[in-house]
C-alpha cells in the first residue's frame, strides 16, 4: 500500500484573480497558506485484478475504468492507464467548505498515482497537471490557486501571469511574527456547505463588468500590500487589509455573502476582530478572522459558531507510507 497526504489551504487575499478571464488581461496574485488538515489517498492492487475499487463519499466497483462515475477518478485513471487497484480517499474536512477540497483531491490523486507507477513528479508539475485536469479537460469554472497551494504547501505569494504561467514565492517574516499570525487567526464553521461552481461561473462572467474587474484589480493591489505588511512584521495592517479585501470581494458576485454571514461578520468586527473573510468562493463554509489573543474569548462567546482549530503547514503534498511493493 501507498498513502499520500495533501493539505487544504486558506486564502487571505486575491482570490478570484486566478481565473483565466481575469489574469489573462491583468495578471493575478494570491496570498495563501496550507494548513494541517489533509486529504489522504491510499492505493494498492485490488485482490481481483479484473476490477477497480474506488472508495470516497461513495463506493464504486467497476470492471472497466470507463464505467467510473467520479469524473476526476475516471479521467486520471484513464489517462495514466491504471486499473486493477483499490483507491480510498479520506479527508479531515468535508467538501464545499472553502478550503479547496476538489483541487486538493486532484493534486493528491496525481501524486499518489505517479508514485504508484514509480515516477517522480515535481510539485510544480503536479499543480500544473491538476489545473489541466480540472480546468482544461473537465471544464470546471475554477482558478489555479488551490492546486498550487496544495502541491507546494507553506505560506506563499502566488502570481498568475498573463501567459498562463504561475510563480510561487514563500512569504518571509520573523519566526515570532509567523507564530503570532497563527495565534491571532480564528476560524468558524458557518454550518453550511456549497458548490463553488455557480458562484465562480457568475464571477467569471462579471469580469466583463468594468467596475467588478477594477475591484478585483484593487484586491490584487491589497495582496501585494498584505505581503509587504507580513514581511515588515506588521500584523495590525495585515488584519485591516483582510477586512478591506473582504469588502471588495463581496461585490464580485451575488452569492458570495448572505444575511447570516454578514451578521456573523459584523458580530466579530464588533468584538475584537480587525478583519476577516469567508473562505473560498463564498456562500458558506468557514469564516476566518484576525483577532488579537486578548479579544478572542469575547469574540468566541459572541459569535456563537463552532470554532475550527488549525495550524500552518509547510510540506505540501507528500507520501506518508510506502509498503514493501507498491509500484507496477
Amino acid at each position: 500500500m501507498l498513502i499520500t497526504k495533501t493539505p487544504f489551504r486558506i486564502s487571505f487575499c486575491g482570490g478570484g484573480s486566478d481565473l483565466e478571464s481575469f489574469y489573462a488581461k491583468h495578471g493575478g496574485c494570491v496570498l495563501s497558506t496550507s494548513i494541517n488538515k489533509y486529504m489522504y489517498i491510499s492505493i494498492h492492487p485490488y485482490f481481483d485484478s479484473n476490477y477497480t475499487m474506488l472508495k470516497y463519499s461513495e463506493n464504486e466497483l467497476v470492471d472497466n475504468v470507463s464505467k467510473i462515475k467520479h469524473k476526476i477518478f475516471k479521467h486520471v485513471l484513464t489517462e495514466m492507464n491504471i486499473d486493477g487497484v483499490e483507491i480510498s480517499s479520506t479527508a479531515d474536512v468535508p467538501g464545499g467548505t472553502g478550503l479547496g477540497s476538489s483541487s486538493t483531491f486532484t493534486v493528491g490523486l496525481l501524486n499518489t498515482l505517479c508514485c504508484y507507477k514509480g515516477k517522480f513528479a515535481s510539485k510544480a508539475k503536479l499543480a500544473n497537471e491538476a489545473c489541466e485536469v480540472e480546468i482544461d479537460k473537465l471544464g470546471a469554472p475554477i482558478g489555479k490557486q488551490d492546486q498550487y497551494a496544495a502541491a507546494f504547501g507553506g505560506l506563499n505569494f502566488i502570481k498568475f501571469n498573463k501567459d498562463g504561467t504561475v510563480s510561487v514565492s514563500p512569504v518571509m517574516m520573523l519566526a515570532e511574527t509567523y507564530k503570532k499570525l497563527q495565534k491571532n487567526l480564528m476560524m468558524f464553521y458557518t454550518g453550511t456547505t456549497r458548490s463553488a461552481n455557480s458562484i465562480l461561473s457568475e464571477q467569471k462572467k462579471n469580469m466583463s463588468d468594468e467596475e467588478k474587474a477594477n475591484n478585483l484589480i484593487k484586491m490584487c493591489d491589497l495582496a501585494y500590500e498584505m505581503k509587504d505588511a507580513l514581511e515588515n512584521n506588521d500584523l495590525s495592517t495585515f488584519g485591516k487589509i483582510l477586512n478591506d479585501s473582504w469588502e471588495l470581494k463581496r461585490t464580485l458576485a451575488s452569492g458570495i455573502s448572505n444575511p447570516e454571514i454578514d451578521k456573523a461578520y459584523e458580530i466579530a468586527m464588533n468584538n475584537g476582530a480587525l478583519g476577516g473573510k469567508l473562505l473560498g468562493a463564498g456562500g458558506g463554509g468557514f469564516l476566518l478572522f484576525y483577532c488579537e489573543e486578548e479579544n478572542q474569548d469575547k469574540l468566541r462567546k459572541e459569535i456563537g459558531l463552532k470554532e475550527f482549530d488549525f495550524k500552518f503547514e509547510q510540506d505540501g503534498t507528500s507520501v506518508v507510507y510506502i509498503g514493501d511493493k507498491y509500484w507496477r
